[in-house]
């Protein structure tokens, strides 16, 4: 077995199997994970091909997420997985670590250090038709005045990511809206497997949240969305269910190391993507 970093051709099919286990990844999703850090992703090889993978993104000097954990159906039970973990999680050095684990893994994640500190619950439903005034596109190259946004909704620095990640395509478009002194909160949907996702959602109150939603889903032409939420957002998890919203899905947000401590949490309604945080 070979344990090596993973190639451009690789996080491709990283990403198929991720679909093939009902993960529903981004169309588009497999540059932009590689542009956050092209070093951070692995796979364990064997003779009849790739057995395993996974993936360390490191975001910044003090922090780096963890996901796309993967073996395939004829290589579990053999120990090659925790194996590849190990491997992949040198990568980190002494960073955080943090990743949204599944509820039958969640153990295993805690004999490595990991520490559950929240939920992120997973919805789908119609979006509102809400139109609104004071809401635009993502200009070019201004992904880099929204990441003072996303560090204070997530408490950690991610340029390469979101350089990356927050671009208008046929498949993704990312929505801000301005305050008196400049964008106050943004949001990207994206094309996946199936349906769309948002994420992340960064907004001033459950009200914008909502407009951003809507704004940036329906500039794909779509009606329905799906939308990762911490589980501290309750408030707004019980009114996307009065929208007629389902939750379908749950993790649980784990760290290895001091977890991030943002300034404005309550502003982060949707996470950019369970595998990259």
């Amino acid at each position: 077995m070979i344990l090596r970093t993973a190639q451009s051709e690789d996080v491709a099919a990283m990403l198929d199997w991720a679909a093939s286990e009902g993960w529903n990844p981004g169309l588009e999703d497999a540059e932009a994970f590689a542009c956050a850090d092209a070093d951070g992703f692995f796979v364990a090889e064997k003779k009849g091909g790739l057995a395993a993978a996974i993936s360390v993104v490191n975001h910044s000097p003090g922090f780096a997420f963890l996901g796309l954990y993967i073996c395939r159906p004829n290589y579990r039970g053999r120990g090659i997985g925790l194996k590849l973990w190990s491997h992949a999680l040198d990568h980190a050095g002494d960073r955080t670590v943090g990743l949204d684990g599944v509820a039958e893994q969640q153990a295993n994640y805690a004999k490595s250090g990991f520490v559950k500190t929240g939920e992120t619950i997973r919805f789908e439903g119609p979006v509102p038709d809400i139109a609104v005034e004071g809401l635009r596109l993502l200009g070019p190259r201004e992904a880099a005045n929204l990441g003072q946004l996303d560090l204070l909704a997530n408490g950690f620095l991610r340029p390469r990511f979101l350089s990356s990640w927050l671009v208008n395509t046929e498949t993704r478009c990312t929505v801000v809206l301005d305050g008196a002194e400049g964008p106050v909160g943004f949001a990207t949907a994206r094309l996946c497997h199936y349906g769309c996702k948002v994420g992340p959602l960064i907004a001033p109150t459950a009200e914008a949240a909502l407009e951003l939603m809507s704004a940036a889903t329906r500039a794909l032409g779509q009606s329905h969305a799906i939308l990762d939420v911490p589980g501290a957002q309750s408030g707004f998890c019980d009114t996307l269910v009065s929208l007629g919203w389902q939750a379908t899905f749950e993790t649980a947000r784990m760290y290895r190391g001091t977890p991030p401590q943002p300034a404005h949490p309550e502003s982060l309604f949707g996470v950019a993507t369970l595998e990259l945080g």
